[in-house]
């Protein structure tokens, strides 16, 4: 309580004090439950898209093969030589097929984690950048699956994650039944990489971590196409529909605010009236 009021005494100009109290509902750390909330959404959403796969294999191997072609036309197939290079190197195509299948989730979730907890004012945004990148690429998946490299028969392609005998490989064994294999474009990987690296860049001020955020993504592209599960032009995918969900996210973000402040204004515009 200040001064002023514990004395009676009221300001001489309402909207100024209006203006001076701090801002806190865009800094608060979201409550944990609406989180994990969301995380069980993207999860069903998941879980749906994928109960279905299985009944559009050949739907999906027949757009794998047009993007291949189409990418070939276009003189922009880098996926070929550079699956087959590292498919000739096992040392460096385990190490590769490790990064794909464990960072992809352990780099995410641990930045949702800290930015959650150290960085509540960057958090929002980006959370809500995250569930639209999701909810962008499961709603392309459902309406135009599309196989990975590995899966064309007679391509050339290797699978490196399954010849490499991953940890955590989602190729085969119990976990290939829970992976959604048809899901392809737009690669997921590349989206939630360039988030990554996008949301590092926003919260880091030592160029350490500035150029950990540039290489991040980098990397992924060279584990995605080395280890033949996606195209380039589904590289290209992942990042546009990152873009995307990231220019509505944060238009979103720069509405709230305004909104607030129209809402503040209106209330002390009828204090004073």
């Amino acid at each position: 309580m200040s001064l002023a009021v514990a004395e009676g005494i009221a300001p001489a100009d309402p909207a100024a004090a209006e203006a001076s109290r701090p801002a806190r509902s865009g800094c608060a750390r979201p409550r944990l439950w609406t989180e994990v909330l969301a995380i069980g959404w993207l999860l069903w959403l998941y879980d749906t898209v994928n109960d279905h796969a299985p009944l559009r294999l050949h739907v999906a191997l027949s757009h794998a093969a047009s993007i291949y072609h189409l990418e070939r036309v276009l003189w922009l197939a880098p996926e070929s030589p550079i699956n087959s290079w590292i498919g000739s190197h096992p040392t460096l195509g385990a190490i590769l097929s490790n990064y794909y299948d464990n960072a992809h989730f352990a780099v995410t979730l641990g930045l949702v984690v800290w930015l959650w907890w150290r960085h509540p004012r960057y958090y929002r945004p980006l959370r809500n950048m995250l569930v639209l990148t999701n909810a962008i690429g499961f709603v392309v998946f459902w309406l135009y699956p599309v196989a990975p490299p590995r899966m064309l028969a007679g391509s050339g392609f290797v699978d490196v994650v399954a010849l490499t005998h991953t940890w955590g490989a989602w190729h085969s064994g119990a976990l290939a039944s829970q992976a959604n294999e048809l899901a392809a474009m737009p690669s997921l990987h590349m989206a939630w990489a360039l988030w990554c690296g996008l949301a590092l860049w926003f919260v880091a001020r030592r160029w350490p971590l500035k150029a950990l955020a540039v290489a991040y993504p980098l990397l992924t592209v060279v584990a995605v196409l080395g280890t033949a599960n996606h195209f380039f032009l589904d590289v290209v995918g992942g990042v546009l529909t990152a873009l995307v969900a990231g220019a509505v996210a944060f238009a979103i973000s720069r509405v709230r605010p305004l909104q607030r402040l129209l809402r503040r204004r209106g209330t002390v515009a009828a204090v004073s009236g």
